[in-house]
């Protein structure tokens, strides 16, 4: 009955660039999108008549910017009120507003009108394009697929990861930690399915994005020691350095002030992103603009050393990541077998460079493909689960960790620990908690994740009252509560009040800052109302060619 399923896709679905990939006769296979690239852009952008998704909509960015969405992971599963959040849509040219219950809301200019987008339905739309690129390749309807995220998301970013699925028309069969997948892409491209334990540290530097991962692999079996990581650093952020430093150096030349034209921004960052990549094979390379502000033209040339000096605080920051995360493992450095790199930023020569600095020399293992990794570890886990796979891939054993403390609140506004990080998942925990008041017959139950003592000080993951338990004197009644996290990463929480053998159960499911079945299913049918929309457009593109090729050729 497997054989006669549809395949089941791998999805690496990044803060810059996507990548499908699948499992086909006997490997993986990275699908290339329309336009022959293997990655595709992570941007939507929106016109008067048309929506485009991907490459299309990068290169028109310039030109449209403030509809041109780009950088969406910063965004799914926050809050609007997020310090992160907060940062960033100064910077973005586009318009991020508050919407229901301090989620962000995108605002652009689309068919005529004002629309507003979570950054859910955005998520969507680039998962539709991957789906739409895996679907045009394998000649069938793609239903099933395995979404990637970084292994520090937080559990709101991985259910919103999965709401995006779920309005692309996709079955999410599991969330996986992007290092996690690069360390099952290394495994089978070192063939490493011996039984010689190996201890791997995956450096996933991409776009947006940090993680450090530790793991194990012997056997087929893949084991997360330990992770660390920052869900808001990457690419963009050296590319917003370098910007915030060429902005200074034109209001100095030309005593002009660019920060709030949005489309000078767009090109200036366009040119920025370009002058990165040159750096990582070059010493120096020139950022030039015709026409960038008033008619001015800009040219500045741009040194690595310069370039690495803007960003010496975030290079620091990396390695301090990574110190956190084999001290976690409890691992010594001198038993690391292989530094695996993955994602486009650790092309950076500075990044290598301290990266072998702190592993005394160590040669950095760069035999995977940093940008392709994810999505091909994705592919096998897929057919793993799918069952559609050969034997070797069948028989893989992946377990995750916790990638951050997760408890509830007690008395004095502590955040008692229930699973603490790094603990292998699924897992599930309970504790017994008493009764602070007499004769209480409810008790509301904060859910926390951080490592933080202060409640205020860690992430809220939402609440829920447990009401009706037994009436008594304080600290006669007690309650267990439990928490749970299944294989995707993502946590339920439950308590029962065991009193006279009566027992009541409230599980939280619907947490704080989610969309609501209801609104999911509102941006399902507006996805599919934009996909028709597009299918229209291209008819017509279609059909008006074809009548310039009668006109011309008659």
């Amino acid at each position: 009955m497997a054989g006669s399923r549809s395949p089941t896709i791998g999805i690496d679905l990044g803060t810059t660039y996507s990548c499908v990939g699948v499992w086909r006769n006997n490997r993986v296979e990275i699908i290339a999108n329309d336009q022959g690239n293997r990655t595709t852009s992570s941007c939507v952008g929106f016109k008067e008549t048309e929506r485009l998704v991907g490459d299309a909509a990068k290169n028109e960015a310039s030109s449209n910017p403030t509809n041109t969405i780009f950088a969406v992971k910063r965004l799914i599963g926050r809050r609007f009120s997020d310090p992160c959040v907060q940062s960033d849509k100064k910077i973005w040219p586009f318009k991020v507003i508050e919407g229901n219950d301090d989620r962000p809301n995108i605002i652009v200019d689309y068919q005529g009108e004002e629309k507003h987008f979570a950054a859910e339905e955005i998520s969507a739309m680039i998962l539709t394009k991957m789906k739409e690129v895996a679907e045009a390749f394998l000649g069938c309807t793609v239903k099933d697929a395995v979404v990637t995220v970084p292994a520090y998301f937080n559990d709101a970013q991985r259910q919103a990861t999965k709401d995006a699925g779920a309005i692309a028309g996709l079955n999410v069969m599991r969330i996986m930690d992007e290092p996690t997948a690069a360390a099952v892409a290394y495994g089978f491209d070192k063939k490493k399915n011996s039984s010689v334990k190996k201890n791997l540290l995956i450096f996933d530097l991409g776009g947006g994005t940090f993680d450090v991962s530790l793991l194990s692999i012997s056997n087929g079996v893949i084991e997360v020691k330990a992770t660390a990581g920052d869900t808001h650093l990457g690419g963009e952020d050296f590319d917003n350095h370098m910007v915030k430093f060429l902005v200074e150096e034109f209001r100095r030349k030309h005593r002009k002030d660019i920060s709030s034209n949005p489309r000078a921004l767009r090109r200036l960052k366009t040119s920025c992103e370009q002058a990165k990549r040159i750096l990582s094979t070059t010493t120096q390379t020139t950022v030039s603009i015709d026409c960038l502000y008033e008619g001015t033209d800009f040219c500045s040339t741009i040194t690595r050393a310069r370039f690495e000096e803007l960003n010496v605080d975030l290079f620091e920051k990396c390695i301090e990541t990574v110190a956190r995360c084999h001290k976690d493992a409890g691992i010594d450095k001198d038993n690391i077998d292989a530094v695996v790199l993955v994602g486009g930023s650790t092309r950076i020569p500075k990044v290598q460079q301290l990266l072998k600095n702190y592993f005394s020399g160590k040669e950095l293992c760069k035999s995977i493909h940093p940008d392709e990794a994810v999505a091909y570890g994705a592919a096998v886990h897929a057919a793993n689960l799918s069952g559609q796979g050969a034997e070797e891939i069948n028989n893989l054993v992946l377990i995750d960790v916790t990638p951050l403390s997760l408890g509830t609140d007690v008395e004095g506004n502590i955040t008692d620990v229930i699973i603490p990080r790094n603990m292998p998942i699924p897992t599930q925990k309970s504790k017994v908690y008493i009764t602070t008041t007499d004769f209480q017959s409810a008790v509301d139950i904060k859910v926390y994740e951080g490592e933080r003592v202060r409640c205020e000080d860690n992430n809220l993951l939402g609440r829920f009252t447990l009401s009706g338990i037994h009436p008594a004197p304080r600290g006669e009644t007690e309650m267990n509560v439990t928490f749970k996290i299944d294989s995707d990463g993502i946590l339920h929480v439950s308590a029962e009040e065991p009193v006279s053998g009566t027992k009541k159960q409230i599980t939280l499911i619907n947490r704080e800052g989610r969309l609501s079945k209801q609104e999911i299913d509102k941006m399902v049918q507006e996805a599919a109302r934009n996909r028709m929309e597009d299918e229209l457009l291209k008819e017509k593109v279609l059909a008006k060619n074809s009548l310039e090729d009668c006109i011309e050729s008659s």
